[in-house]
Order: structure tokens, then C-alpha cells, then sequence
């Protein structure tokens, strides 16, 4: 591993601490709980598919996003 690869991923767990630091999970409906979690697993495949490229990550976070959203609503 490069030092450029080990940033990436440092960046990357520093966003999700961030994330998961901020929410108050337990308050959140099901459907809110699925959003972020789908954000954050989007996030992360779409780092990964492009090389840890800013572009896709947060694409992959917003499709991740909305993707949990609508599961999260079904339940």
C-alpha cells in the first residue's frame, strides 16, 4: 500500500466517524436508519470503483442514500 492509498482510506473512516458521530441513531425512524446506511455502504463501493475518486464517492453516497430510503420505507 502507498502512502496516496492509506490517506484515501484514513479519509474515508474519518467521514464515517464523522457520520456516525453526528446522527442520534436512537431517535431515528427505520426508514432514516436505512438512509444512512445505505449512504455510507454506497460511499464506500463507490470509492472503491473508482479508485477513491470524489466524484464517485459521493455519488455512490446519494444513490446509496436514496436507495435505503426507499427499502427503509417498505418496513
Amino acid at each position: 500500500m502507498t502512502i496516496r492509498t492509506l490517506g484515501k482510506i484514513g479519509a474515508a473512516l474519518m467521514l464515517a466517524t464523522a457520520m456516525a458521530g453526528c446522527s442520534s441513531w436512537d431517535n431515528m425512524s427505520h426508514r432514516q436508519k436505512s438512509a444512512v446506511t445505505g449512504a455510507g455502504i454506497g460511499g464506500v463501493a463507490g470509492a472503491v470503483v473508482t479508485g477513491g475518486g470524489i466524484l464517485g464517492t459521493v455519488g455512490g453516497a446519494a444513490i446509496g442514500g436514496v436507495i435505503g430510503d426507499q427499502i427503509g420505507k417498505n418496513r
